[in-house]
Order: C-alpha cells, then sequence, then structure tokens
C-alpha cells in the first residue's frame, strides 16, 4: 500500500511524535508498505515563534498538491496540525479522499502557557482540522474520553511502544554523586512544566536530560541542577538506567513515551495523576502518582525494578504499528 504522511514534526526534531512517526515509518516499511514523509525538511522553513527549534514550512500547498498527485497514496494520515498538515488536509478534500488524523500535542494549553490565545479558541481550531477526517487517533483511553466532551470524534486507539533491547536495566554508574539520583528526560519548556522537578525539596540529586528554549535560562536560577543537554542511544539510555526515580511533571502531554522507556531500564516513575500517567504507570506497582511531587517520588523509590520492566515490555512497537495500519483511511 501507499500511505502519505504529510507531517510538521520531523527529524532532527526531538520529541515523542517524532519519535512515533519514526518508528511507525520504519515497521511500515518493513511490512512492505511504500510511504512518503512530506516533512519540513523539503520546503522553504521560518522558525516557530517562541520555539525556533521547530521550522515551519512556508506556504507548501502546492508543492504537497504536485507530491501527493505523484505518488498517488491509497491511504493519507495527518499526525500534525501545522502548514504542511493543513495544506494535505486542504487536497485530501477537494480530492474527495478519506484521511485520517493524529491528536498527539496539547496545543490549545501550550499555546495559552506561551502567548495566552483562550483554550476554547485553539480547540474551536483543532475540532475544524480533525472533523473531517474519518477517524482521529489518540494514545490512550483518558484522552479519548476528554475529547469527546469537547466534541470530537470518531476517535480510535493507537498506542505507543519502546525498544527494549536499548532501554533496559544496567549499572547504576553513569550517573555519580549522592542517591537518590532523580532524573527528568524530555523537552526543557514552560510547557512540561519542569520547574515542579526543578524545585522539589527532597535529598539526592537532580538531573536534567534534554533540550530546549528554556535551558540556558533555567542553567542560571537553579545551579545545583545537572543540565546533561540532549542525549541518544546508548548516552541516553545509560543515563536514563542509572537514575533512582525518573520524575515526569507534565501535566500536558496526551502519553509521554519517555515513562516506558524509564520503567523498561527498571526506573519507577514519580508524576501527577493526570492523562498520560495515569494510563501508562500502575500506581503503586511501577511508580507513585501524587498531586505532591515530593511524596510521588518518595513512595517511587519503594518501587520493585523488575516489575517497572515487566510492565514496560508490554508496549512494542509492532502492536502500535499493527494498530496504525487497521485505522487507516483507505481510498
Amino acid at each position: 500500500m501507499r500511505i502519505a504522511i504529510p507531517t510538521d514534526a520531523w527529524l532532527p526534531q526531538t520529541s515523542g511524535v517524532v519519535t512515533t512517526l519514526s518508528r511507525t515509518v520504519e515497521g511500515l516499511r518493513a511490512r512492505g508498505h511504500e510511504v512518503h514523509v512530506i516533512h519540513p525538511g523539503l520546503f522553504r522553513t521560518v522558525p516557530c515563534p517562541t520555539y525556533p527549534e521547530i521550522r515551519l514550512a512556508i506556504l507548501p500547498g502546492r508543492k504537497i498538491k504536485h507530491m501527493l498527485d505523484a505518488f498517488m497514496p491509497g491511504a493519507i494520515h495527518l499526525p500534525t496540525e501545522g502548514p504542511i498538515g493543513i495544506a494535505a488536509r486542504h487536497y485530501a478534500i477537494r480530492r474527495k479522499l478519506p484521511f485520517t488524523t493524529a491528536y498527539t500535542t496539547r496545543w490549545p494549553e501550550y499555546v495559552q502557557m506561551r502567548i495566552g490565545v483562550p483554550v476554547g479558541l485553539t480547540y474551536r481550531l483543532l475540532r475544524w482540522f480533525h472533523g473531517r477526517g474519518a477517524r482521529m487517533m489518540v494514545s490512550t483511553p483518558s484522552l479519548k474520553a476528554e475529547l469527546e466532551t469537547r466534541g470530537f470524534g470518531p476517535i480510535v486507539f493507537w498506542s505507543r511502544g519502546v525498544d527494549t533491547e536499548l532501554f533496559r536495566p544496567r549499572l547504576k554508574n553513569a550517573l555519580a554523586g549522592p542517591r537518590p539520583i532523580l532524573v527528568y528526560m524530555g523537552r526543557v519548556s514552560v510547557e512540561k512544566n519542569i520547574q515542579a522537578f526543578l524545585e522539589l525539596h527532597g535529598g539526592g540529586q537532580k538531573v536534567v536530560i534534554g533540550d530546549g528554549p528554556a535551558l540556558e535560562g533555567l542553567k542560571k536560577i537553579y545551579p545545583h541542577v545537572h543540565f546533561l543537554g540532549r542525549k541518544t542511544g546508548e548516552d541516553l539510555a545509560r543515563l536514563l538506567a542509572a537514575a533512582d526515580v525518573f520524575v515526569f511533571p507534565s501535566l500536558t502531554d496526551t502519553f509521554g513515551i519517555v515513562l516506558i522507556e524509564a520503567m523498561a531500564c527498571g526506573v519507577p516513575v514519580a508524576a501527577f495523576p493526570v492523562t498520560g500517567p495515569k494510563d501508562v504507570v500502575l500506581h503503586g506497582e511501577t511508580g507513585w502518582l501524587d498531586e505532591g511531587l515530593d511524596k510521588a517520588v518518595e513512595k517511587a523509590l519503594e518501587m520493585d525494578p523488575e516489575r517497572c520492566r515487566e510492565h514496560a515490555c508490554q508496549y512494542s512497537w509492532a502492536r502500535s504499528i499493527e494498530q496504525f495500519e487497521q485505522n487507516l483511511a483507505l481510498r
């Protein structure tokens, strides 16, 4: 099958969305599908306001039309609501072709945090984008229920996976210093609520793995925290496995692939009881969810690393890709 995936999020960006898409494309191709990814690197771009690491395509509509006409896809999937996603949506509607979408990022909450746009307005725009799709894919039951109350639908599941060969228990010597070692891994930005992690009062030390627009400013405010910057592959996995607790302070993630990566390393999770963690973490078994993040860290230290690993191994990319295939709308 020919599958077109026009997306505003793609390599070299680092995010859960990019990880999901790249693993999905790799898996689809391994299954014999011909996949055409239409991404920002194929266009002239400008930096996203307040987030220069993300590049936005400039007027991509005409080029997307030529690309899709030449490719003649049997299925079109739109995972992002940016310029590329909107142009491909317009193409599909004009051609009367079915398409699917995915709700992967909480733009209403992010945009409100960054520039103050009311949440209700952004949700209205998102209903416009997703409403003409055959199906909208989401990653968790709680997100499905929440979006249904906001008027989205029809909604189907598309779960996530973890590379359990890369993310596995290892020796703890990749991080030195007093224990416990608390690790945050992800984008260093305001929407991730990272300051809740940085302001924890417990003992031990705090380590931040990742890059983002808030990194340099936070380094100055929190000199006692170890900011390691962006890490990938084996380096990332070794550092993550050396943690005693993985702290996930976000209140706005739709899933949180880093949660299952940490648990696959045998590292328990401390998080708030919100969408994402409450769907992925087994409270009291593989981590602790609490409105008080300090208490969540304290209780997470009591969790069994083997149980964390066992639970994470239930998430596979093979299963995720099968779900994606089944959800596609064929022409």
